[in-house]
């Protein structure tokens, strides 16, 4: 077994992780490595000020480190108090003034997602369509044309049906960005909030249409896609999203 004297003498060098490691190898090292002088020299690193006391905050260093060393970003979530049978989703798509699709969408079509993707769609648009973020997608059938050479924007408010109130969740928004590659149209907004929450802003609604190209400037679309993925991404956290809008 390694000395007393050489663990001493290491073990103030180690960062945080490290030196927690270092607790499990074995019985010697867990008790020399939980000795709150190397906690104390780490918390001295990152919150010079608490160290100025002659105790710390909380019982021990080790235990002040171990709380605020790193955030708990993987925290389980409550049920939400919505779900998607709740929802429905009007949907309106402009090419300038004139409307060009416009449909109401129940929530669980929503949820559904499109299962079978159209042939000729890019290989790159089927991989993302396959990928692990969350996102809802709604098929478009018939699929619409869209000229790339005028304005195009969205409208989107959502329904709670158990009250009969409605949010905004995209208003008027323009496709500003086509995705040529992988062949997506894409617009957002900023969500706006129930003023119960006052301090949450900035999370966006991402809206894409997803296109076969027809060549001559226009495209088909195949379907609609809403992700929320600066913030949420998972059923159950889109969920919790809708919940604190600005239900009217």
């Amino acid at each position: 077994m390694v000395s007393e004297e050489v663990l001493k003498a290491v073990f103030p060098f180690l960062e945080g992780v490290d030196l927690a490691s270092c607790m499990l190898v074995s019985k010697q090292w867990r008790d020399i490595a939980k000795d709150d002088y190397f906690w104390k020299c780490l918390c001295v690193k990152r919150w010079p000020s608490v160290c100025k006391r002659p105790y710390p905050p909380t019982k021990t260093y080790y235990k002040l480190f171990q709380t605020f060393y790193k955030r708990h970003h993987s925290r389980t979530l409550l049920p939400p108090r919505l779900s998607f049978t709740q929802l429905e989703f009007f949907i309106d798509v402009w090419a300038e003034d004139k409307l060009i699709f416009s449909e109401v969408v129940p929530g669980p079509v929503l949820q559904a997602g499109i299962k079978i993707p159209p042939s000729g769609i890019s290989e790159m648009l089927r991989y993302h369509l396959e990928g692990p973020e969350y996102k809802m997608t709604v098929p478009v059938e018939p699929m619409f044309t869209v000229p790339l050479d005028k304005t195009v924007s969205v409208s989107v408010l959502v329904n709670r049906k158990d009250s009969n109130k409605v949010a905004c969740v995209i208003s008027k928004s323009i496709f500003d960005y086509v995705d040529r590659m992988a062949y997506r149209a894409l617009a957002f907004d900023y969500l706006d909030f129930s003023p119960v929450y006052p301090f949450i802003s900035g999370i966006r609604a991402w809206i894409s249409l997803l296109f076969i190209e027809d060549g001559d400037g226009v495209i088909d679309v195949f379907g609609i896609e809403m992700d929320f993925c600066d913030a949420a991404n998972s059923e159950e956290e889109v969920l919790w999203l809708l919940d604190m809008l600005d239900w009217e």
